[in-house]
């Protein structure tokens, strides 16, 4: 059963607080995210609980360690989608400037030191704003796809929440699945540009002040 388009906001938004740092907030709110990924549709929501109940599982250190050591050392596992089509190259900083305008066209203005194209970020808009947010993830699903079979092959507990994130998406074309072949086979460009795409989570702010 394909998620409605209320089911789809509410996996979103799941769905990028769990691909946050594990810190105390996101632990505190395991019993509400549980409750959310409960009411979903199965496809959508059962692949989340194997990372609800790791978080109930493992020490708070643990699960910092494991989350630095996936998301902010691995470039496999990178959340940064627009790393994936473009590598550190000019055409990823027009893609990043994208990313921008979309979201300030929706009045929502990022930092300039913050990076748009953090999944969590992309998540998080898309929940709110479901039209723009569902095309930017339709395009770079190869992005999403990769990043998921990396976790997936890693047997990392982060794997299901992209499991997760797929089940919100149309079925990959014949040129999405070409995309991610030759991403998988050549990987992203090398021209370097003095872009960070490895920092810490960068988090959408709201409308009207910052949150945190």
């Amino acid at each position: 059963m394909s998620p409605n388009a209320a089911e789809r906001s509410a996996a979103w938004q799941v769905q990028s607080l769990l691909l946050g740092y594990p810190d105390q907030t996101l632990l505190d709110r395991r019993p509400l995210l549980r409750q959310a990924a409960d009411a979903l549709p199965k496809a959508v929501g059962a692949p989340l609980r194997p990372l609800l109940n790791h978080l109930d599982d493992t020490a708070p250190l643990t699960l910092a360690t494991e989350y630095v050591d996936t998301f902010d050392h691995r470039k496999r596992f990178s959340p940064y989608l627009t790393y994936f089509l473009y590598g550190d190259t000019r055409k990823r900083g027009m893609a990043l400037l994208r990313f921008k305008q979309v979201y300030r066209a929706a009045g929502l203005v990022l930092a300039d030191e913050e990076l748009p194209d953090h999944l969590a970020v992309l998540l998080e808009f898309a929940a709110a704003h479901a039209e723009a947010g569902h095309r930017l993830l339709v395009e770079y699903r190869a992005g999403v796809e990769l990043m998921r079979l990396g976790l997936r092959d890693a047997e990392s507990p982060w794997a299901g929440v992209l499991d997760s994130v797929g089940a919100t998406l149309p079925p990959m074309h014949g040129s999405d699945r070409d995309a991610v072949i030759r991403l998988i086979a050549e990987g992203p460009a090398e021209e370097e540009v003095g872009l960070e795409p490895f920092a810490p989570p960068a988090y959408m702010p709201e409308p009207r002040g910052g949150r945190r």
